[in-house]
């Protein structure tokens, strides 16, 4: 359950690592796996970060800045859910993806499980993204 205020983290590499959920876009109080909602980045990865795999000087070019205010796309969350074949499913952490206006991801990779109800929300760009859906 993300409602106001709640912070997620950012999985995919786009640049923000903490987000803070300001809406849901939905018609409910709270958002779950799947539901689109908008974000606020906290933090930020720094921009002069040269680790072994950045080659140029600046340490690669992040896509949002702290303070960006963002659509996002829930994809774990630590509430319990029970899914329609009984399942309970429960994650470690409330995570969400960032994502355009139109839709499309912003970043280019994601990083960690994602819940296989995003399938059911016709958000397959970001299950191909991720290496792994429960």
């Amino acid at each position: 359950m993300i409602q106001l205020k709640t912070l997620l983290n950012c999985i995919d590499n786009s640049g923000a690592t903490i987000v803070e959920c300001v809406r849901n876009m939905g018609m409910k109080r709270h958002g779950g796996v799947g539901d689109r909602i908008i974000v606020v980045v906290q933090k930020a990865r720094s921009m002069g970060d040269s680790g072994p795999g950045n080659t140029t000087a600046t340490g690669g070019a992040n896509k949002v800045r702290r303070g960006d205010i963002r659509h996002a796309i829930i994809v774990r969350t630590r509430k319990k859910y029970q899914r329609k074949d009984g399942m309970v499913v429960r994650f470690d952490d409330n995570a969400c993806a960032l994502i355009g206006k139109n839709g499309d991801p912003i970043g280019t990779r994601i990083n960690g499980v994602v819940g296989a109800e995003l399938r059911e929300k016709q958000q397959s760009k970001i299950l191909s993204l991720a290496s792994m859906h429960v």
